[in-house]
């Protein structure tokens, strides 16, 4: 299934894709998606439903965040080998972990904000998993069935936040806006192997990254169970699983966003997002 949310942002109610495309709004079977609604009932229950009796959106419904109430948003660092090397960096040998915080997650075509002063904003596409069941000291081979969902997500970075400030990256990461995810969140059975999916994003209609999960140095289901290690994850929990390379601080020379660009991304089976830059309204 590839499941959304849709409608103004903070009031955002669950909606499904059918088979034929068509956007139909769920709230009358499900409140929302969020932590409590990704167990396993809740997903058989809509996978069992007869999507034609739903309700059709109109056309130019937003599209808020794939996944509401996330607690955790749990990343892991340099997991491209190739992305480490354009940023100068050896490849780890464990995953590096860091976190955005949740105040970050926008919907997949809202506006990106320009801090004040900002001059090093990044873009990141990235692979999302959202955790369906608590997952606490997990065997790998037990880990991706914790996962409720997979989704797209824009790890956007302001770089010298992250970089020449002192201190931990959380900082460069967490600034309102900067986490869109979605559109849809898929289901595992929808996505397939979740180490196949081609990931790309451009902006301003130039193509800056592509790349596959097959490239990355620790897969999905080595992150869960390895996070799972020092965390109990939760349901509804985000983890970002890095980014290939083609980021703008490894270009010669860096490049980064600026007030008007277009950023435009996708990943096979996970759908398309498309923010443009804006100076960060009045408070």
């Amino acid at each position: 299934m590839k499941l959304f949310r849709h409608g103004p942002a903070g009031a955002e109610r669950p909606g499904l894709v059918d088979a034929q495309g068509v956007w139909r709004d769920l709230s009358g079977v499900l409140d929302d998606l969020r932590p409590d609604t990704l167990n396993l009932d809740s997903m058989s229950r809509l996978a069992a439903l007869d999507t034609g009796r739903l309700p059709v959106l109109p056309a130019g419904t937003r599209l808020g965040p794939c996944v509401g109430g996330v607690g955790n948003l749990v990343c892991i660092g340099l997991n491209y080998a190739d992305h480490a090397a354009e940023a100068g960096l050896k490849p780890p040998g464990q995953p590096i972990v860091f976190n955005k915080h949740n105040g970050a997650i926008g919907g997949p075509n809202d506006d990106i904000w320009l801090a004040p002063g900002s001059q090093k904003l990044d873009w990141e596409v990235e692979l999302g998993v959202v955790i369906g069941s608590k997952a606490f000291h997990v065997s790998e081979a037990d880990a991706l069935r914790h996962v409720a969902g997979y989704c797209l997500a824009n790890d956007v970075s302001e770089r010298a936040y992250q970089i020449e400030y002192e201190g931990q990256w959380t900082k460069g990461k967490s600034y309102p806006t900067h986490c869109p995810i979605g559109p849809w969140l898929v289901t595992p059975d929808e996505l397939g192997d979740p180490q196949a999916v081609d990931l790309w994003l451009e902006v301003n209609g130039q193509r800056r990254q592509t790349g596959n999960t097959r490239t990355m140095i620790f897969g999905v289901a080595q992150i869960v169970s390895y996070l799972s290690r020092f965390m109990a994850l939760q349901p509804g929990d985000l983890i970002l699983t890095g980014t290939p390379p083609g980021v703008g601080m490894g270009m010669k020379p860096p490049l980064y966003l600026r007030a008007g660009d277009v950023v435009t991304l996708g990943g096979s089976g996970l759908g398309e997002q498309r923010q443009r830059v804006v100076p960060t309204p009045a408070v």
